[in-house]
């Protein structure tokens, strides 16, 4: 009897393994459903190496692609690192390629579409990215491009999928694709999103990201997925040259007194009861403990609000407001990005302002629409919360406001990344509006553990030199 493999349901079955055949194969386990071996579909390489490697017979029905020819109807002219990305990875046709926002990673994953030249399924965060690749590819590719998302179900040889999508349809497609590209890949390790992976029998992977880091250290199973980081390239490599030269400042603002008043009550009624609870954040599990103490009593619903009533004073402070606005007027005739940790400050500040306001909440059009006024020039400013932190292409902004924001690195360096789109003669600033003398200048801190922040300023500016710190 011939050993032979099946996909079913993001799984791989192997039927008809003789038992000295079993030493050879491993990551299988016996299903007492099937009377058979079953492994997630992403071993699928792995064993089909291991069959021909020891050279057993097999027939395999559980792959629906083959070999295909994708023809460039345009000519890439690669960057040196595209280059080097490209030869870093083909040598397996699996890893991570870590580039900065604006380096071209599309275009990337282009050149090495066409010369892997199998069915491939890239995935995507947003519909708006899954709108930017279906430009892109459409551009190089002379065929119709599939679109799975926002509605819309057309499976094609190439086709972009956001990963809630293709999560739903790993079950039944993961048999159909040769290769994957996970843009934004730092995403693969959640909860769901792995089983985009996991469910598939694509043995080649392409993972793309300018920051592959993790807060909580799942880059392990990045790897595990998509292969170990290949190659790397960071800001500061690239700044001057495909990026723009930048220069980041921290702008520490006083606080008005009403709000530096009501900051300190609440400030000490969160800080006494950590200590009275004996609660630190250096344990690793700190903040459940926290959120659980809180929970217990009177006294802890109390710190919980005196907790959340100083963190709010501290990053929408009006003295912020106040200073943003005279950063607008100072930057007229620029493209500013202005950034807030919530949707709530973004909207006050649109509304005092006058300004649009754009997070998950505006409806599609009204984005596009936005977007369009901004790029050209109808609208110079653009209030966004998280929106505007990942993938959306806006090469027009050269000026940056981060108002408030996590302690996250990720967050942190996509923020810049939105500004560092090279254009003749463009020079990018990114200010960091931070409340003195509160716990924000500790989030500052940890948030700007990336080495796009350390060194020399790459451009000068002598305007804020009294209030700025230049890095």
């Amino acid at each position: 009897m011939n050993l032979s493999l099946q996909f079913d349901k993001g799984t791989i079955l192997l039927y008809g393994a003789e038992k000295h055949q079993l030493q050879f194969l491993n990551g299988l386990s016996w299903d007492e459903r099937t009377n058979c071996l079953r492994a997630p579909a992403a071993e699928y390489r792995k064993l089909v190496t291991d069959l021909r490697k020891h050279k057993i017979t097999y027939n395999d029905n559980a792959r629906k692609f083959s070999a295909v020819t994708f023809p460039l109807k345009k000519k890439i002219t690669p960057r040196y690192f595209q280059t080097e990305a490209a030869e870093a990875w083909i040598s397996e046709k699996r890893g991570v390629v870590t580039l900065p926002t604006g380096a071209g990673k599309t275009i990337l994953a282009v050149m090495l579409i066409a010369r892997t030249g199998r069915p491939t399924l890239i995935h995507v965060p947003t519909i708006d990215l899954m709108g930017q690749w279906n430009d892109v590819l459409n551009e190089y590719f002379d065929i119709k491009i599939g679109l799975l998302g926002g509605g819309i179900n057309d499976i094609k040889l190439i086709t972009v999928a956001t990963y809630d999508s293709a999560l739903l349809n790993v079950p039944y497609r993961g048999d159909q694709f040769g290769l994957l590209v996970f843009d934004e890949c730092h995403h693969l390790p959640g909860e769901q999103f792995k089983f985009t992976a996991m469910g598939s029998i694509a043995p080649f992977r392409l993972g793309l990201t300018a920051t592959p880091e993790r807060s909580d250290g799942k880059e392990k199973v990045l790897y595990e997925l998509c292969g170990p980081l290949c190659y790397e390239t960071h800001i500061d490599e690239l700044s001057g040259k495909t990026l723009a030269p930048y220069l980041v400042k921290t702008i520490e603002v006083e606080m008005l007194p009403e709000d530096r008043e009501q900051y300190e009550i609440s400030r000490k009624c969160y800080i006494d009861f950590l200590g009275k609870a004996r609660i630190s954040f250096k344990h690793p599990n700190g903040w459940s403990i926290f959120l659980r103490r809180t929970s217990e009593s009177p006294e802890g619903r109390e710190a919980f609000r005196a907790y959340l009533m100083q963190k709010k004073l501290s990053q929408a402070s009006e003295a912020k407001e106040e200073l943003l606005w005279k950063l607008i007027l100072k930057h007229k005739g620029d493209r500013m990005l202005v950034f807030t940790q919530d949707n709530e400050m973004a909207y006050r500040i649109g509304g005092k302002f006058y300004l649009p306001v754009l997070t998950h909440h505006t409806k599609l059009p009204e984005r596009e629409a936005f977007l369009k006024a901004f790029r050209t020039g109808e609208y110079p400013v653009l209030i966004t919360s998280k929106v505007l932190n990942e993938g959306i292409d806006v090469p027009e902004a050269n000026v940056g406001v981060i108002v408030s924001g996590s302690g996250s690195i990720r967050e942190h360096v996509q923020r810049l990344g939105r500004i560092l789109r090279a254009r003749p003669g463009k020079q990018a600033l990114l200010y960091e509006l931070v409340s003195k003398d509160t716990g924000e200048y500790f989030t500052n801190q940890r948030r700007r553990q990336h080495r796009a922040y350390e060194g020399p300023a790459l451009f000068q500016d002598e305007t804020w030199q009294n209030t700025a710190k230049i890095y």
